[in-house]
């Protein structure tokens, strides 16, 4: 039985697309105390998981959000598949769910999409009103 390598590469593409893009940093349990807990800028979270159709669609809108917000806001991302602790940590019950934190501390959740400009305007209001 041969592969058909044009599925093969539909497949491969879609799996790049669905890599963090230059802007955003993956989250592990390895890696969260350093991203999250020791640098105090703020972080906007995106807990997803790469068979969620929502989340794949939200995936270009955050990369744009990420520029927009870049050296105000870091942006990162948690496989809820791969990471179900950290999920559970944060209480998520739905994706895509956005969780923004600032100083150790959850300032903003969201479930579910808004456009580029709707949640980089959010994003912006909640860090400066603290």
């Amino acid at each position: 039985m041969s592969m058909n390598p044009f599925r093969a590469e539909i497949t491969l593409n879609a799996m790049e697309r669905l890599e963090p893009g230059p802007s955003i940093v993956e989250l592990t349990r390895d890696t969260f105390k350093q991203e999250v807990v020791e640098d105090v800028s703020p972080i906007l979270i995106d807990f997803w998981a790469p068979w969620c159709g929502p989340c794949r669609a939200l995936k270009p809108i955050l990369d744009n959000v990420a520029q927009d917000l870049e050296g105000k806001v870091r942006v990162g991302k948690v496989n809820v598949d791969d990471e179900p602790q950290l999920a559970e940590a944060f209480n998520i019950r739905g994706i895509p769910t956005l969780v923004l934190i600032r100083d150790k501390a959850v300032i903003d959740s969201l479930s579910g999409i808004l456009p580029r400009e709707a949640l980089t305007q959010r994003v912006l209001s909640k860090i400066s009103a603290i």
